[in-house]
């Protein structure tokens, strides 16, 4: 399964962030007043728990790949000991359909595909996963992304997008059917807990030339309108995340908000905001808050879908300002999670997920794969420093001594 992060994209350090941040400042003022809500002071004392879910990690890379030899079902029960919630993972339409039409698919793997609407889809990955985190009462947050070949318009930079939009809105549409509220893999394993997926983020970080062609707001929207158009039609009370901006990702909100009503297309916007400070990753996301303020958009909530600090620090040959050492990554997790449990109301913040569950630290690794709590080396998996620290401040922000054997329970 291709993860979400493959080569290193340019981000935002925290000196960039703070000039940002004064000349937001220093220019006149945005449009639309805060809510009141956003205008109190909150301090960093203990208080109610987070509602279930706020607490995620993005799982990709080695934990989902085939041969790893990682045992998923493990991983998910320290996920859940962990204090995690909510799993954030890619569902490649690129693997699902890698066949156009039943013409085109092997004799010899025909079976592996169900017909949805008359056409071929490979349900084998994501049946796995859907089944493993709804054992353990884990959300899941699918990002659908990757186009096949059949459908793909060639990205020299990265990823190919869709050379047509509707294949994609019939992917979602089957996805739906299998994983939704009324979906086929609920009926035909009675056994596994319900754990229908009620929210489907469309792309993810199109605001980048790796991930879409630039400039991205035109022909992205018209992807999310039929993305749109495709999970409402499906599941009327599914919810659509916008692909995660990244980088000034309040600057790339603007662009989407000159197509007229591109608002209406997506119920929840998404960032993946990286800086050096943690302190800064709650400056980032309150220049987000604003910006949605401007454009209409203050209503929505906003999901963190990636924060992290790779912990790379002199082991990658051209790295981040952010990468720090497995003790810092540590230290900053300690500091960051308090930090947005805190501010969760201020910022309209729905959940959070950290980048990533486990890293593949191998020899020529970019600086993501050094972001596990993980590390998966030598055929090995560890727990780093990072995971001791995540574990304390999650529990500490969901009100619990320790979690039972579901991601629901609590040991208060």
């Amino acid at each position: 399964m291709p993860p979400l992060k493959r080569t290193p994209a340019r981000r935002l350090g925290a000196a960039a962030i703070m000039l940002v941040l004064a000349a937001l400042t220093l220019a006149a003022p945005i449009a639309l007043a805060r809510p009141s809500r956003t205008r109190r002071t909150v301090h960093l004392t203990a208080g109610a728990p987070v509602p279930q879910g706020f607490v995620g990690v993005d799982a990709d890379g080695p934990l989902l790949a085939a041969g790893s030899g990682i045992d998923l079902t493990a991983q998910v029960r320290t996920m859940v000991a962990s204090g995690v919630e909510s799993i954030r993972a890619a569902f490649s339409w690129s693997e699902a359909q890698p066949y156009g039409s039943w013409a085109q698919v092997p004799a010899a793997v025909r079976s592996q595909f169900t017909d949805v609407g008359g056409a071929p889809f490979d349900f084998g990955y994501t049946d796995q996963l859907v089944a493993a985190a709804a054992r353990a009462r884990i959300a899941v947050l699918p990002t659908v992304l990757y186009a096949p070949a059949w459908d793909a318009l060639p990205n020299r930079d990265g990823v190919s997008t869709p050379r047509r939009d509707g294949p994609f809105g019939a992917y979602l549409a089957a996805l739906i059917g299998r994983y939704g509220p009324h979906g086929s893999f609920w009926s035909e394993n009675p056994a596994i807990p319900r754990m229908p997926i009620r929210a489907w983020q469309i792309w993810n970080e199109p605001n980048l030339t790796y991930y879409w062609h630039q400039p991205f707001a035109r022909s992205y929207t018209r992807l999310l309108a039929v993305a749109h158009a495709a999970i409402k039609r499906a599941d009327p009370g599914a919810k659509v995340v916008l692909g995660a901006l990244t980088n000034t990702a309040w600057r790339s909100l603007g662009q989407l908000d000159r197509i007229p009503g591109v608002g209406r297309l997506f119920d929840v916007v998404a960032v993946n905001g990286f800086t050096k400070l943690p302190a800064n990753v709650i400056v980032y996301l309150r220049l987000m808050r604003r910006a949605m303020d401007r454009f209409h958009m203050g209503a929505k909530p906003l999901l963190a879908t990636e924060v992290s600090w790779p912990s790379a620090l002199g082991r990658v040959s051209a790295g981040f300002d952010f990468d720090t050492t497995e003790a810092g990554q540590a230290r900053n997790i300690s500091a960051l999670l308090p930090m947005l449990g805190a501010q969760r109301r201020a910022l309209g913040l729905a959940g959070f997920y950290w980048y990533t569950w486990i890293g593949s630290e191998q020899p020529g690794a970019i600086p993501f794969d050094y972001a596990g709590l993980e590390r998966l080396t030598g055929g090995r998996v560890i727990a780093k420093p990072a995971l001791r620290a995540f574990t304390g401040a999650a529990l500490a922000l969901e009100g619990c001594r320790a979690k039972g054997a579901v991601a629901t329970s609590c040991v208060r």
